[in-house]
């Protein structure tokens, strides 16, 4: 998963709160009749990716079978554009959609600038306690609720299984394992060890909850990004790189690493659900079986994977919040989960949904499940998202040896301490 820019100032907070008192969104009208019904229409913006888009797509307009008087204006956005192409259109008060499927670091970002519409006691909020609690903690800003769960994840090690059997080494349990197999995996099959995504800071945190440590501490306000674990995470990356064990590119990851893993080019990659029927459509797994998970490898001190997934947001601006908050209420419903994840392999938020028997066999569940569980939060604050930027730029550094590991630890603490001024 990509992260956005940050553009946090002063004139857009108060024109984003301005906003909430007077901008239209994308619905033309309708709401809520006296009899109850709601009508018009809800525009949706999709951020899933080309494997889940007709999915979501076709959940979507299933709404329009259970409410006649409303049409679903379905948009999908590309994810690496949605979160500067939302900001532009709430801020410019034009061209907004009513309902944004979010990445869970996004809500906070949105809802500080005054860009969404408070959730608590509207109908968007449906059976709050059904809601595993690690999702809903991204769902808050200042005490509100400013978007509802829909899917949860966390990030896992894709394995070739018939490479790995090939090469005779086990699934490594940590980054020292892989790198040690590394040699035997490329003379034995010809296929790299791992793809490593040198070109997402999101790919980074694994390496960094390995080694013991972790971006910000939101409690007590602190940088802990420029400590020894910082560097032992950089230097982790460069001599997985170094030694072979994996390669990586600076740019377009997601499509190269995917590729890269169905063809048979490397054994392994670091991936979430999102991309498990990406991977089963490529060559190397035509036998699907042949596609193993396990928990991401972990480094010198711990092992650890982020909390992922994403949100329903409503933007304040919306001239059918009705409707909107009728159509979250519907996408975040456990029969719309549930068919997610029979089709998609993606994990629900509701605990219900994890009862039912479709989702209980579901393999990559069985998986997904007990690592989201043990999945590191992230630091669910206003600045959240822009914490990535500066991980990109000095992994960059590392991977093409600009900076060394601790020199690039210090310069991602010096940029995190400007954008949180009062952090120490």
């Amino acid at each position: 998963m990509r992260r956005g820019i940050r553009g946090v100032t002063a004139t857009a907070l108060a024109a984003g709160l301005a906003l909430t008192a007077t901008a239209c969104g994308g619905g033309d009208g309708g709401g809520s009749g006296g009899d109850g019904k709601i009508s018009g229409t809800v525009t949706f913006w999709d951020t899933s990716n080309d494997a889940e888009k007709a999915t979501y797509r076709k959940l979507a307009e299933g709404f329009e079978k259970e409410h006649p008087g409303v049409h679903v204006k379905y948009v999908n956005v590309p994810f690496g554009d949605a979160n500067a192409k939302f900001k532009n259109a709430a801020g410019g008060n034009a061209g907004a959609p009513d309902v944004m499927r979010t990445e869970v670091a996004w809500t906070a970002d949105f809802a500080h600038l005054g860009y969404l519409a408070p959730l608590d006691h509207t109908p968007a909020l449906d059976n709050p306690a059904d809601y595993l609690p690690q999702a809903l903690g991204s769902t808050k800003y200042d005490g509100k609720t400013y978007s509802v769960p829909q899917v949860i994840d966390t990030l896992g090690l894709f394995y070739n299984k018939r490479l790995l059997k090939k090469a005779g080494v086990d699934v490594p349990k940590t980054f020292a394992e892989l790198e040690s197999a590394a040699k035997k995996i490329k003379a034995k099959t010809g296929a790299t060890a791992l793809y490593l995504r040198g070109d997402d800071p999101y790919w980074f945190l694994p390496y960094l909850y390995g080694e013991g440590g972790d971006m910000v501490d939101a409690r007590d306000k602190t940088v802990e990004i420029d400590d020894d674990a910082g560097t032992r995470a950089f230097a982790v990356l460069k001599r997985l790189i170094d030694s072979k064990a994996a390669v990586t590119d600076a740019t377009d990851g997601q499509e190269n690493q995917l590729k890269a893993l169905k063809d048979g080019d490397v054994a392994m990659a670091i991936d979430g659900p999102w991309d498990i029927e990406g991977a089963r459509a490529g060559k190397a797994f035509t036998d699907k079986d042949n596609l193993g998970v396990a928990p991401v490898p972990g480094g010198s001190k711990a092992q650890g994977s982020p909390q992922g997934g994403w949100n329903l947001s409503v933007y304040a601006g919306s001239g059918n919040l009705d409707t909107a908050y009728a159509f979250v209420k519907y996408m975040s419903g456990a029969d719309v989960q549930r068919k997610t994840t029979e089709q998609l392999s993606l994990l629900p938020t509701r605990k219900s949904v994890y009862a039912l028997p479709s989702v209980k066999k579901n393999e990559m569940v069985k998986f997904f499940q007990p690592a989201v569980n043990g999945a590191v939060e992230r630091p669910w604050i206003a600045e959240g998202n822009s914490l990535f930027e500066p991980v990109k730029v000095q992994m960059n550094k590392v991977l093409t040896g600009a900076a060394t590991p601790s020199q690039a630890a210090a310069a991602t603490g010096d940029a995190y301490r400007k954008l949180l001024k009062d952090y120490k």
